[in-house]
């Protein structure tokens, strides 16, 4: 089964034919929508900010999430491969579209009945768009240091510090903050849930970035910003565990992300050797280029396998933990190698702006830092192995 201008079946792993009709909707959404206009935008640093508005509107920022809030009440399985697809017509949106549900996951999952119900509505239908705010300028990959502080005001929360590496930052409608409460250690750590406008909230400029110039990353200051009690999300002092438990979800974002970036680049490396001669033959016609285009779809199909296994297990109710950094570690060089491929088979081609396989490159890249770099996720998983060193 096919779906107008884009030639692959809907993928096997779908499991119902609801959750096909879903996927032919995205593309068809990804055709009108997003690839127009994605080389153009990424060139400018446009932030497709209506876009977003549209993805909001048909459901698609809200998949894995109960459908007495507004969610899609999709399984993990479903909404990773929907993630897949919009990250392969352009990142900005497939990662964007995963932050944001990373940013839904501490209110949704640790939240009261009370918080759900006031908040998850807007947050998962209403058009919002969510920041996930963890790293600091001196706590990344050791985000149990982090430094930023909540102090108790009366019933308010005081929140002053600096949050670094956010993405959506400055355009964010709400934010998932971690906030030191109590002493030094994962264990002194709350979430809060920050609107985006509150007043003390400022952004830096945004960085400047090797990929992604679409999505904007900046450094979020927070200048005595007062939330009241009821935006705290979950026990004090429990902000750390929250923040685990959503990277772990994150982490099959990123992979799904990955494989996404990976297929595009593949996508394009075949389009590009099955219509150019060299010698009279087509280029994919010689051996070193077939077996380079084997080895891509491998790379691109195990990893695919390794996220979805990943999926199921969390839609199971067991520990995936280990299995998420597995697939966000074997997702993400996977991408990077696919797109280096990419590049190479294109040759000449390959080096410029006039194709997309140069800017698929630099979009793997920054894969294998977010969520916890790939040397995070290779201590994750030696962790679940043999112990904490």
């Amino acid at each position: 089964m096919t779906t107008l201008d884009d030639p692959r079946p809907v993928p096997r792993q779908l499991p119902t034919p609801e959750a096909r009709d879903l996927l032919v909707l995205v593309r068809d959404l990804i055709r009108r929508e997003v690839r127009p206009s994605a080389a153009a935008e990424e060139e400018a640093g446009v932030f497709p900010r209506a876009l977003f508005a549209r993805l909001s509107a048909a459901g698609l920022l809200s998949l894995p999430y109960p459908e007495e809030y507004g969610g899609g009440d999709q399984p993990y399985e479903i909404y990773l491969q929907v993630l897949e697809e919009l990250a392969a017509a352009r990142l900005t949106v497939g990662l964007g579209v995963s932050v944001h549900t990373l940013a839904c996951h501490a209110l949704a999952e640790f939240g009261t009945k009370e918080q759900r119900a006031e908040h998850l509505p807007a947050m998962l239908s209403g058009g919002l768009l969510g920041a996930y705010c963890l790293s600091e300028p001196g706590s990344g990959s050791d985000a149990a240091s982090l430094r930023t502080r909540a102090e108790r005001d009366g019933g308010d929360w005081v929140i002053s510090g600096t949050k670094a590496w956010i993405t959506h930052g400055g355009i964010a409608d709400f934010c998932t903050v971690l906030a030191r409460t109590g002493d030094e250690g994962p264990d002194g750590i709350t979430a809060f849930l920050v609107p985006g406008d509150a007043p003390g909230l400022d952004a830096a400029v945004p960085e400047r970035k090797m990929g992604m110039a679409g999505s904007p990353t900046t450094q979020l200051h927070f200048d005595g910003v007062r939330v009241p009690d009821a935006r705290r999300v979950g026990e004090e002092g429990r902000g750390f565990r929250i923040a685990m438990a959503a990277l772990d979800a994150g982490r099959l974002g990123m992979a799904a992300c990955a494989v996404g970036v990976a297929q595009a680049a593949l996508d394009e490396a075949l389009a590009f050797t099955t219509g150019r001669e060299q010698f009279g033959r087509r280029v994919a016609d010689f051996q070193g280029l077939r077996f380079m285009l084997a080895d891509m779809a491998t790379q691109i199909e195990a990893g695919r396998s390794l996220y979805l296994a990943a999926a199921r297990l969390r839609d199971a109710g067991r520990p995936y933990s280990s299995q998420a950094a597995m697939a966000k570690l074997f997702c993400t060089d996977t991408a990077m190698r696919v797109t280096i491929d990419a590049v190479q088979a294109l040759g000449g081609y390959g080096y410029t702006a006039d194709f997309p396989a140069e800017r698929y490159l630099r979009e793997a890249k920054v894969l294998q830092i977010v969520e916890g770099t790939n040397q995070i996720q290779r201590a994750v998983i030696a962790r679940h192995l043999v112990g904490a060193s």
